[in-house]
Formats: structure tokens, C-alpha cells, sequence
């Protein structure tokens, strides 16, 4: 598979090599427990919420009070992240979706600036591809597509298998213009708390480097 995927960028990468340098310049059952011989189920799984549909079992005796309150083990729900004003902003993906980066908050965050000519973008393609789908709920990767038509862009996604990360369209370049971005291929990341760390290229060697160091943060 994965040489065919190389072969196939192969192919994809001299095709746009040559478009790239005459355009360069546009920008995460049950425990048993046995008690004089009488086995109980709990019906929750160690460290885990009761099974659906089970009930906690009765030893038949009436429980005994021993005058303690019982202390809650919970505490009140996490409150939801601020949103630094980075990630206030909106989109459509490729797919037609609604996006809002404002679900990302509270998580670092990697936006990738590409367009569907660029050969460098096709270099990194695979990359992205590979590291977004297992790095999705600590380190979201985001595509963000201009510079180009819509469909060159799908084309691109479809060839390249990015079909699984968020890829935004934005040909109009407002958001390549929110975030300074002149030339393809950029990646901006951001911190968990909102502050841009990095601006600027990375192969796919140093991409995946920061992103690994991002999510053990």
C-alpha cells in the first residue's frame, strides 16, 4: 500500500513540480466478586461507568448506616475552555461542512497552509495523512486550502488521502491573510493555550517531531 501510495506521488509530485515553480510566486465487564461463597456482580467495568441495563446486585440484607455522610467521588463538570481569540474564526471544509475552530480551544493546534499545485504541499501530504488520524483528539491537524480552485482542492484531498482531517476552503484567502500567510507550504501551530509556537515549513520528519512532543505535553 504504501508503495503504491508512493508511486502514485511520485507520478503526482513531477506532474506539479513544474506548475509549483511557474506559480511559486502566487501565493482513549463485569467484575465478579465472591463473598462467603456468594458471587455478586457490579455491574461496572474496573475503572469504567455501570454496564447499560444492569442494576447493582442485592445481598438481600438491609444496608447498614454508619452515621457518615457519604462523600461525593465526582466533582462539579470542567468548565469549558476559553477560546483565545486565535481560534475565533469559521469556515466551510471541502465537504461543505461547518467548521468553528472555537471546538478546539483547550488543545494544541496544527493549521496547514497548502495549495493544490504546490509540489512541496504534495511532499508533505502524506504526512499529514498518516499523523492526523492518530494524533486527532489530542493534536488536531487542519488543513487550510487556497491559492487554488475548488476542484484541484478535492482532487488533492482525494490523491493524497486527506479525506479524514478537516481541510478548510478558503479561496478567497481570508483566513491565509488572518494568519500572515504569503507562500505555501506553511504550517502554523498553536499551543493549548492559544500562543502561535511555530510559523513557517517543516518536512514531515520535524512535523511529526513537534506534533508527538505537542500531544505528551
Amino acid at each position: 500500500m504504501r508503495i503504491s501510495r508512493a508511486c502514485r506521488a511520485a507520478g503526482q509530485l513531477r506532474r506539479w513540480t513544474a506548475a509549483g515553480q511557474l506559480r511559486r510566486a502566487a501565493t482513549g465487564g463485569a467484575l465478579v466478586v465472591a463473598l462467603f461463597g456468594v458471587a455478586a456482580c457490579t455491574g461496572t467495568a474496573p475503572g469504567g461507568p455501570a454496564a447499560a441495563g444492569s442494576a447493582p446486585a442485592s445481598t438481600g440484607a438491609a444496608p447498614t448506616s454508619t452515621g457518615t455522610p457519604s462523600t461525593p467521588t465526582g466533582g462539579p463538570p470542567a468548565a469549558p475552555a476559553r477560546v483565545p481569540d486565535v481560534l475565533r474564526f469559521t469556515g466551510t471544509t471541502l465537504g461543505g461542512a461547518a467548521f468553528d475552530a472555537a471546538q478546539l480551544a483547550g488543545k494544541p493546534v496544527v493549521l496547514w497552509f497548502w495549495a493544490p499545485w504546490c509540489a512541496t504541499c504534495a511532499s508533505q501530504a502524506w504526512t499529514v495523512a498518516e499523523i492526523a488520524p492518530r494524533y486527532r483528539d489530542t493534536v488536531p491537524i487542519v488543513g487550510v486550502a487556497g491559492l487554488g480552485e475548488r476542484k484541484a482542492m478535492k482532487e488533492f484531498v482525494t490523491e493524497f488521502d486527506l479525506g479524514d482531517t478537516p481541510q478548510i476552503e478558503d479561496g478567497k484567502g481570508a483566513l491565509w491573510k488572518r494568519f500572515k500567510v504569503t507562500e505555501q507550504s506553511i504550517f502554523v501551530i498553536i499551543d493549548r493555550n492559544g500562543a502561535i509556537v511555530h510559523q513557517g515549513f517543516l518536512d514531515g520528519e520535524a512535523l511529526t517531531a513537534k506534533v508527538a512532543a505537542l500531544a505528551g505535553a
